[in-house]
């Protein structure tokens, strides 16, 4: 339910089951390629060849873009689409771009089951954050950002993951109202099973932004999870509620077998 679209694009990434040794983008983009028929293989093949000769920068950010485009809109694959996506951003040195690409990273890895393609994804999203942060280190939000990736396994053998945490609440304690910056906290404390502490933070992003539905749903979820039935079920009552009035609203496409599934849920509490 976490993606209102319908769409897990991660879950049809390749390599999703691919061991927790050795993963890494050619192993994954190797297994992408099967799904290739001979003429698209012969034109990624001449996309690729195209990035290697080509001199000219400008030449090989249109061509990271080319293949990027290529991933998602023919074949669906979300891991090489992201990867040649940050590719152009670190050519073109585009805080936007870079952050783009990093944001989308972040947001797709948490729906992602498998522990090797999100420590992956994670470390892929945090050079990309880093290198946005040396072009405006002043961005709240890329801040957030890298400190969430050491939540998922971006942290190095050198480097604490609770530094993380730090550049996080660095945010935090200079504006509570950052909505992204208290739901990344609570993101946190919910991976370490801090659920006190993660109910906090999510209650405060949901006085922030009442109409979203990941934080009204993982409240939700985790009052059920720690025995609060009462909580729970006003948690999913709201999420329906919230959920109902943007559809008839027009910003959020029907879902009815979704609707469905949450009012059987809140019956069983």
């Amino acid at each position: 339910m976490a993606d209102h679209s319908g769409h897990n694009h991660a879950a049809q990434a390749p390599a999703a089951n691919a061991a927790a040794q050795g993963l890494d983008f050619p192993t994954m983009l190797g297994l992408a390629k099967k799904r290739l028929n001979a003429q698209q293989l012969e034109k990624v093949t001449q996309w690729e060849n195209a990035v290697v000769r080509g001199n000219v920068k400008e030449q090989q950010i249109q061509t990271y873009k080319t293949l990027s485009r290529f991933w998602m809109d023919s074949i669906g694959a979300f891991v090489p689409y992201a990867k040649y996506m940050g590719e152009a951003a670190k050519l073109e040195s585009s805080e936007k771009n870079l952050t783009f690409a990093a944001h989308l990273l972040l947001a797709e890895l948490q729906k992602v089951e498998e522990e090797p393609l999100k420590i992956w994804m994670a470390k892929e999203a945090k050079e990309l954050f880093e290198k946005a942060l040396e072009l405006n280190s002043a961005n709240d939000s890329t801040k957030v950002g890298l400190g969430s990736t050491y939540f998922f396994g971006a942290a190095g053998a050198n480097e604490p993951p609770m530094k993380g945490i730090g550049l996080i609440r660095e945010v935090v304690e200079k504006n509570p109202n950052n909505a992204f910056a208290q739901y990344m906290m609570g993101v946190g404390s919910s991976v370490s099973g801090q659920w006190p502490k993660a109910i906090e933070r999510f209650t405060k992003v949901a006085e922030l932004e009442p109409d979203n539905l990941e934080v009204q749903l993982r409240l939700a979820d985790i009052n059920e999870r720690t025995g609060d039935k009462a909580a729970a079920k006003k948690w999913y009552e709201r999420l329906l509620q919230t959920i109902k009035r943007q559809e008839k609203a027009g910003t959020m496409k029907p879902n009815p077998e979704m609707v469905k599934q949450i009012e059987e849920h809140v019956k069983s509490l």
